[in-house]
């Protein structure tokens, strides 16, 4: 029995298979977004017409008002300066959410829908909260929130410590990667069965996926950078999303 390989546009023009197929979907996520971010750049390089808004819906409007939404959930999560991680936390969820996004365009597979893209994206939110962690209290100082408030038990917290933020970026990719190819593998499904109003309904929910996979990544990234952070580290927890 063959394997039912789905029709994408990169497969069929770019002769892109596997991970490849992931890999070239990231690059045109990318490539839209740099074009987009370009416009909203040029709209902007007049500081005296950029002090006065838009009329409608334009590319500087959305810009705007994604950089205030994403302001909003790190000032939820992070009290010390959560203005300073707004690129990063506005980068992942844009990025995210768009690649969420595509796989609900025919003939397009999410890059989210592979552990490969997603265990990468956990990746750079480990590394980027331990770099935030040392920039914040210095080397010393953050390294000894591992070994935990009494000194006999140090030994054991520093194990604990270790395996739990070890995890993190494996639990961030599986959870992305889990509910994006579940979604995507639903959609294809029911899009096969039933050509009309009943793929409607999955694609509705499909979007509504999306944008919680992704706001769930960026507030656990928060939540993580809010614990690198603070002085006296209070250990935050991951939360159940």
């Amino acid at each position: 029995m063959m394997e039912h390989h789905p029709f994408t546009w990169l497969h069929t023009l770019g002769h892109l298979e596997g991970a490849w197929e992931h890999i070239g979907a990231s690059v045109l996520v990318t490539l839209a977004l740099v074009v987009f971010a370009m416009k909203v750049r040029g709209s902007l390089s007049n500081t005296e017409a950029a002090i006065v808004p838009d009329e409608g819906m334009t590319a500087r409007n959305v810009a705007e008002w994604f950089v205030e939404a994403i302001t909003g959930i790190a000032k939820s999560a992070i009290p010390e300066h959560p203005e300073r991680y707004v690129p990063l936390l506005a980068t992942f969820f844009v990025f995210i959410l768009m690649g969420n996004l595509l796989g609900l365009v025919p003939g397009f597979a999410p890059p989210t829908s592979t552990f490969n893209i997603t265990f990468a994206l956990g990746c750079v939110s480990f590394g980027a909260y331990h770099a935030y962690g040392v920039k914040a209290q210095g080397l010393g100082n953050y390294l000894k929130h591992f070994m935990g408030p009494v000194l006999f038990i140090a030994p054991l917290m520093v194990v604990i410590e270790v395996f739990s933020h070890a995890f993190r970026p494996v639990s961030l990719g599986v959870r992305l990667y889990a509910n994006m190819f579940a979604d995507h593998t639903v959609i294809e499904i029911f899009t096969d069965l039933t050509r009309a109003v009943i793929p409607v309904a999955f694609y509705g929910l499909g979007f509504f996926v999306c944008i919680v996979q992704s706001f769930v990544f960026t507030m656990l990234s928060a939540i993580y950078i809010s614990g690198a952070v603070s002085h006296g580290h209070d250990g935050h927890e991951e939360a159940n999303l």
